[in-house]
C-alpha cells in the first residue's frame, strides 16, 4: 500500500507536498519522495525511510516549482530498495514523472513487452515503472505536435488496455501538468480536491482525503474507476472517462485498516464504517453469547479503537484502554520479514496491568492476518493477569492473498488458511475467538453510499474482481513474495552493499 499526492498551484508546492505525505505517511513508512517542475528543469529527491527523515531542508530548498507530485511507498513484495523508491521518472517523451498505488497482475507480461515490442528500458523490476513506460509509450507514438487534454486521456485509455490491476495513478508531465486516474474497477483510492483564494483555484489528488484537509482544499469527489483528470498548469482542470467503468469495487480493507478514520472514501466516511463493523461484531457476539461474562472491552490501537468502542457501547461493557502505543515504532502489518514484526510488537506496545488483573477482557483487533501481533498481544494480557482472553476481530478471517497491492502474498502465512476459528484461537491462545461476518463487514461499510453495493474482498472471500488471478498466479508470487524469499532478497542486497563496500575501499587505497 502506498499514499500519492499531486498539486498544481500558483505558489511553490514543495512545502504542501511535504505535509500531505505526513498525513499520509500510515500508508507507506519504507520510503518517500517528492518530484517538482519548475520552469522545465524537473527538481527531485527520494530515499529510503519515513518522510521527515528523509527531507531536510537543503533537499526542500531545491525542490522548487508551482507542480509537482509525492509519493509514500511500503514495499508490497517486503525489502526496502532504494532504486525502487518512487516517483518514478522517463525522459521521453516530454519528461514524465509517475508515481501509484496498487499492484499490477500483468507486470512480468508488461515488462517482456515493453523490451521487446516498445524497446524500452527497464532497471527495476518494480510495476511502478512499467506503468510508466507504458504511459510514455503510448504518449509518444502518438506523434502529435503537440500535446492536449485528448491526447493524455487516449494515452490514459491504452494504459487501462494494456494494464491489469488495481491502480490509483498521479503523473507529471513536464511543463503540461498533472494527470491523474484510477482503475477500470476502482480497487485503490483517489480523490480530488480544490481551493480557492482570492480568485486563484488550486487542485489537488491525493489518495486520501484527509490529505486535502490538512492544507485546506475542499473534497471536491471521487476520481471513478477508469476516469481520468488532467490539470494543466494554469490550473484548467480536464476529466473524461477513459473506457469502460468495469465495476465499481473499492478494496473493503482500505477501511478495515489502511485509511485513517478520519477519511472520506467514495463517499463513504472510514469513521462511520467502523463504529458500524462494532455494531455488527457485537450483534454477532450476543448472538453466540447472550450471557457473556465480558468485563471489559480493551481495542488494540490504533486501527481497532472505533469498532471497539461501539462493541464496548453496544455490549454495555466497559471500555479501556489496555496498552500504551510507542508511536515511533511502525505498522508491524506492513514490515517487512516475520522476525522483524515479532521484535516490534513488544516495543510498540506495553499493558497497563490495572485493566487486565482478574478480568475476563474481550481485545478487539481490526483484523487477523498473520496472527503474530495477536498471539504476543494475547500473551501481554495473560501477564498482566487477565483471568479469561476473548478476541475480536471486526473483519472475516483472512484466508486468501491479496494481490492488488496489500502485502498478503503468501496463503501459507496467513494463520486463517486452512484452518477453523477454534484452530486460529488455539494458535494464537485465545479462550475464545470470534470473527466479523463478511456481510456484514459489506452491510457496516455501504451504508452511507447506495451508488457502490459491491467491494473488492478478495483476502476474504478468494473472488478477484478483475477475473484474471489464476491459480498459477498466486503460485508464482507466494514464491516471490513470501517471508522466505523477502529474506533471501535482504541477505543478497547485504551482499552487493558489503562487495560495494570493500570495492570502494580498494578504489581509495590506490
Amino acid at each position: 500500500m502506498c499514499g500519492i499526492v499531486g498539486i498544481v498551484s500558483n505558489r511553490s508546492v514543495n512545502q504542501a507536498i511535504y505535509d500531505a505525505l505526513i498525513v499520509l505517511q500510515h500508508r507507506g513508512q519504507d520510503s518517500a519522495g517528492i518530484m517538482t517542475e519548475d520552469n522545465g528543469i524537473l527538481c527531485q529527491y527520494k530515499d529510503n525511510g519515513l518522510v521527515q527523515d528523509v527531507f531536510q531542508e537543503g533537499h526542500m530548498m531545491r525542490l522548487r516549482g508551482n507542480m509537482g507530485i509525492g509519493h509514500v511507498r511500503y514495499p508490497t513484495a517486503g525489502s526496502s530498495k532504494s532504486d525502487e523508491a518512487q516517483p518514478f521518472y522517463v525522459n521521453s517523451p516530454y519528461g514524465i514523472c509517475l508515481g501509484h498505488n496498487g499492484n499490477l497482475t500483468n507486470t512480468v507480461e508488461l515488462q517482456a513487452m515493453l523490451k521487446q515490442q516498445d524497446k524500452r528500458h527497464l532497471n527495476t523490476g518494480s510495476d511502478t515503472e512499467a506503468l510508466l513506460n507504458v504511459f510514455a509509450h503510448e504518449l509518444q507514438v502518438q506523434n502529435i505536435p503537440r500535446l492536449t487534454p485528448n491526447s493524455v486521456f487516449d494515452a490514459v485509455e491504452r494504459v487501462h488496455n494494456r494494464c491489469e490491476g488495481g491502480y490509483a495513478v498521479v503523473a507529471m508531465i513536464m511543463g503540461e501538468g498533472i494527470v491523474a486516474f484510477r482503475d477500470p474497477h476502482g480497487i485503490r483510492p483517489i480523490v480530488l480536491g480544490r481551493r480557492e483564494s482570492d480568485g486563484i483555484v488550486e487542485h489537488m489528488v491525493a489518495s486520501e482525503s484527509v490529505a486535502l484537509d490538512a492544507l485546506g482544499f475542499e473534497l471536491e469527489r471521487d476520481i471513478l474507476p477508469g476516469e481520468a483528470v488532467f490539470i494543466e498548469k494554469d490550473g484548467t482542470l480536464h476529466s473524461k472517462q477513459c473506457g469502460p467503468q468495469e465495476g465499481y469495487t473499492p478494496c473493503v480493507f482500505e477501511f478495515v485498516y489502511f485509511a485513517r478514520p478520519d477519511s472520506i472514501l467514495d463517499s463513504i466516511s472510514v469513521y462511520k464504517s467502523r463504529l458500524r463493523m462494532g455494531e455488527q461484531l457485537a450483534k454477532k457476539i450476543l448472538k453466540e453469547r447472550p450471557d457473556h461474562d465480558i468485563d471489559v472491552v480493551i481495542p488494540i490501537p490504533d486501527s481497532s479503537r472505533t469498532s471497539a468502542l461501539s462493541v464496548a457501547h453496544s455490549l454495555g461493557v466497559k471500555y479501556r484502554e489496555g496498552f500504551i502505543k510507542n508511536r515511533y515504532i511502525g505498522r508491524t502489518f506492513i514490515m517487512p520479514g516475520q522476525e522483524m514484526r515479532k521484535r516490534s510488537v513488544r516495543r510498540k506496545l506495553n499493558a497497563i496491568d490495572l485493566e487486565f488483573r482478574d478480568k475476563v477482557v474481550l481485545l478487539v483487533d481490526d483484523s487477523i492476518v498473520r496472527g503474530t501481533t495477536s498471539q504476543q498481544i494475547i500473551e501481554m494480557a495473560r501477564e498482566a493477569g487477565a483471568r479469561k482472553v476473548y478476541f475480536a476481530s471486526a473483519s472475516p478471517p483472512v484466508r486468501f492473498p491479496n494481490v492488488y497491492g496489500i502485502d498478503m502474498p503468501a496463503s501459507s502465512e496467513l494463520v486463517a488458511c486452512n484452518r477453523t476459528e477454534q484452530e486460529v484461537a488455539d494458535l494464537i491462545g485465545a479462550d475464545w475467538l470470534i470473527y466479523q461476518d463478511i456481510d456484514d463487514l459489506i452491510r457496516a461499510v455501504q451504508y452511507d453510499n447506495g451508488d457502490i453495493r459491491e467491494f473488492d474482498t478478495s483476502c476474504f472471500s478468494g473472488e478477484y474482481v478483475t477475473g484474471d488471478v489464476t491459480p498459477d498466479y498466486l503460485r508464482r508470487i507466494e514464491v516471490g513474495r513470501s517471508d522466505e524469499a523477502k529474506q533471501a532478497d535482504r541477505n543478497r542486497l547485504a551482499d552487493q552493499a558489503e562487495l560495494k563496500d570493500k570495492a570502494d575501499s580498494s578504489a581509495r587505497i590506490f
